[in-house]
């Protein structure tokens, strides 16, 4: 069974491929994603990767988060599943 993890705090310079690269020191990486900005299309300074196995999650936990990356500590931990109707539904409603 595979597990998604949350990563923070990454340079806005990084690339998913340089995040894949990273993660693969753990194990084998499913898919690595950076979000960005919709509107202008920057990266937010976040993204998701998803190891093959829980096992190699947690030993990526365990080897990247508080690891130093372009000078920037990386905040790893295990995603938290996305919440039907918590986006997209802005505006004022009486």
């Amino acid at each position: 069974m595979s597990m998604k993890l949350y990563v923070g705090n990454l340079s806005y310079e990084m690339t998913e491929e340089q995040l894949n690269t990273l993660f693969s020191e753990a194990g084998e990486v499913t898919s690595a994603k950076i979000i960005n900005d919709r509107q202008t299309g920057q990266p937010r300074g976040f993204g998701f990767v998803e190891m093959e196995t829980k096992m190699e999650g947690q030993k990526a936990i365990s080897m990247l988060n508080g690891r130093s990356v372009d000078g920037r500590p990386l905040a790893v931990n295990e995603a938290k599943p996305q919440q039907k109707g918590s986006f997209g539904s802005g505006g004022y409603r009486q």
